[in-house]
């Protein structure tokens, strides 16, 4: 029944415990024996050799469990921002998700940013916050800091007895109880239910208020139930829990110790409770491919078959291929089309996944997440539907790489062999980018951090036995027009026979972040925002330049905003507009207003100037409070500007912006610098201009 399924996501900001509540999940849950521990290198979803050696979680890792009579698939997301690819490709997919905080570190810059990814995808969510046995734990400081920085309203349904070493259990504020757990049970499995303690009883009651307070925001059956002081069911708050949930208007939060099995129960009673099944999410939107007419499909058996492919991974044996089943049924030996590129596949074999174990299917319906193998076209991002009933789905967006390396083959490495490899591995992460550099010759790899390039390389090498070095990292700098500039450009040519002859008068504008804000705003509602700001727009009257050139014009314009005439680095933020121009019967072309064009906009920057902008990186420090005065120190001198200082339980926090050039190597020099006690996450924030003797112009190709 599609009512008793469940996909769901773990999101967090790195360290917060992801992978070891998923590891209590599956262990309730019945998927396992014996449960595993990400600190022996022995879990279900970190598998990979290097995530077990790094003690992290760098590929997404699909799992399925029963909780009652609810069938859950699970996706364990990585929490460190150079594989947010993985969490995008899986939001993409996700009905739901549970975002795991740490009760020390509260909401960490990288639970926002996979909290508004979240929000982009619409997926509905409940909270877990972790860690409560930890030193310096603050459950409730913790669920003030979601109020602010993710701007929703906790519906807190469990409280901590105690927090600290003084951590004895949770206390269940719907059932108003103490879930007492038995310390004499080695399988953690016996529990009772018993009276809240007479310490915590107060606590209890205030946090109970405060939830029937927040779910009456969702449901007017409780909020008259209340107001008429009538008795309140358990049923009515999970009730108006899950409506609120569904809508978005409020977001329960349950409590615990993953690591000391605390909560994990609840918590899975939650996902069941709370959480959406596929039948509660809206249809499938797509288009028909040769009409552009929309087309809605529904979570049912009934229905033509529609997926999307949000994951490929390259294997000996063929690829495997993750889909998410949106409606309809698949079988082996079916031939589906793939109208992403308008090719048909071949189903060979269809599988449920348990981390690196698989599960033959002999079916997979609606609103399941399962991996095939047989596929020759399909990459991440595809649409895979019926033959005879075609559909194109929304395809999967990544963000543009930041960082990029000179790779250096081994003298011995095969070149045919290592284009293989890399058009795998480019193909199964689409935040990798590999080109050569056409002036020294090299090969450029390109990621969204040091830590991606040094996992991908030793990937390179692992998988398929390419061994190379890596050269300087190198900054994805961008560049703009310093000033509006108007002028006309002739490309007027004669040798004999037929000339060419074009003539267009443009106005370029670089656009400021709120201009072009504004002007996004303005777009049609089927014309997309561009995501480097690039815009053009026709304002030719009469006919003066014909309308079968324009797209032309157009065309020129955005193949010169790919490589700067001056430096070779991409173009961003900038309007064109076509206002004026001529043409000749004979001697104008499509090609040769191209061509105009081009030598327009390249005129166009050494007129106006230009700026260059540098990835700027938001970054958050935590160290021992002694080195709070030295790291501020340190950051002035990488040219960052601190956006907030604080210290708190001997600890500090510094959250500053800073270029990424000035990052490199960070990692292991705050490591010495702090003997080890201090860490930091970074992310991509915004590009900023940057003086021309800053900025590593050589690497401009």
């Amino acid at each position: 029944m599609l009512d008793h399924l469940r996909n769901i996501g773990i999101i967090a900001h790195v360290d917060a415990g992801k992978t070891t509540t998923t590891e209590r999940i599956l262990y309730f849950g019945g998927s396992k024996h014996k449960v595993g521990d990400v600190d022996d290198g022995n879990t279900t979803t970190d598998f990979d050799p290097l995530e077990k050696a790094k003690g992290i979680t760098i590929n997404s890792a699909a799992v399925s469990l029963e909780w009652g009579d609810t069938r859950v698939t699970l996706i364990d997301t990585p929490g460190h921002v150079d594989f947010t690819a993985e969490v995008e490709r899986s939001l993409r997919v996700l009905d739901g998700a549970v975002g795991v905080f740490c009760a020390v570190g509260g909401v960490e810059v990288q639970s926002e940013t996979v909290w508004h990814q979240a929000n982009r995808h619409g997926v509905p969510r409940i909270c877990f916050v972790n860690k409560l046995d930890r030193m310096g734990a603050d459950f409730y400081d913790c669920v003030e800091q979601m109020r602010e920085k993710l701007q929703v309203i906790p519906a807190v349904c469990t409280i901590p007895a105690g927090q600290s070493e003084q951590f004895t259990g949770v206390i269940d504020l719907i059932r108003m109880k103490f879930w007492k757990q038995d310390p004499t049970d080695p399988a953690h499995v016996r529990y009772q239910w018993t009276e809240i303690p007479a310490d915590y009883k107060q606590q209890a009651a205030e946090w109970r208020d405060k939830l029937l307070d927040a779910a009456s925001h969702a449901c007017d059956e409780l909020l008259t139930a209340i107001l008429e002081g009538h008795e309140i069911s358990e049923e009515m708050i999970r009730k108006a829990l899950r409506m609120g949930t569904l809508s978005g208007k409020l977001t329960p939060v349950h409590c615990g110790s993953s690591k000391e099995f605390h909560g994990v129960r609840l918590l899975l009673d939650a996902v069941r409770d709370y959480l959406p099944s596929p039948a509660d999410r809206p249809p499938v939107e797509g288009i028909v491919s040769k009409t552009k007419e929309k087309v809605l499909r529904k979570p049912e058996a009934s229905e033509p078959f529609a997926a999307l492919s949000f994951k490929t991974v390259s294997e000996k044996h063929g690829d495997l291929v993750f889909l998410r089943i949106y409606s309809g049924e698949l079988k082996p030996g079916e031939f589906i089309m793939n109208t992403t590129v308008g090719k048909q596949e071949r189903i060979s074999h269809i599988y449920r996944l348990f981390g690196d174990r698989r599960d033959r299917l002999e079916v997979a319906g609606p609103g399941e997440i399962v991996a095939v193998v047989g596929l020759k076209y399909t990459a991440t991002g595809h649409t895979l539907c019926s033959v005879d009933q075609p559909m194109l789905l929304d395809e999967i967006r990544f963000p543009d790489p930041v960082i990029s390396q000179a790779l250096l083959p081994a003298k011995n490495v095969d070149e045919t062999k290592l284009a293989e490899a890399l058009s795998k591995m480019v193909r199964d992460d689409p935040t990798l980018k590999t080109k050569m550099d056409p002036e020294t010759n090299q090969l450029i790899l390109s990621g969204m951090g040091e830590l991606h390039l040094e996992v991908s390389v030793h990937k390179l090498e692992r998988d398929h036995g390419v061994k190379c070095e890596v050269g300087k990292p190198m900054v994805a700098y961008r560049q703009t027009l310093a000033k509006p500039v108007e002028f006309e450009t002739r490309y007027i040519k004669q040798s004999g026979g037929r000339g060419k002859y074009a003539v267009i008068r443009m106005k370029y504008v670089p656009l400021s972040k709120e201009a072009r804000a504004e002007w996004e705003a303005q777009l049609e509602e089927d014309e997309k925002p561009d995501p480097n700001g690039i815009y053009f727009v026709d304002e030719i009257f009469g006919g003066a330049v014909p309308k079968e050139y324009i797209p032309s014009v157009e065309a020129g314009y955005r193949q010169g905003c790919v490589k700067g005439a001056k430096y070779g680095f991409p173009l961003v933020d900038v309007k064109a507009t076509l206002l004026d121009g001529k043409s000749h019967e004979v001697d104008s072309s499509a090609d040769t207003f191209k061509l105009a064009a081009i030598e327009s906009f390249r005129d166009a920057q050494m007129n106006a100037g230009l700026v260059i902008l540098e990835p700027i990186m938001n970054v958050v420090v935590h160290a021992p409070a002694q080195y709070q005065g030295a790291l501020a120190g340190d950051i002035n001198r990488r040219r960052g500007e601190i956006l907030n200082l604080s210290s708190d339980k001997g600890r500090c926090m510094v959250h500053a912006y800073i270029p990424l050039s000035e990052l490199f190597g960070y990692t292991s020099e705050l490591r010495n610098f702090s003997s080890g006690t201090a860490s930091f996450t970074m992310e991509p924030s915004h590009y900023a201009p940057v003086k021309e003797e800053l900025a590593d112009i050589r690497q401009a190709s």
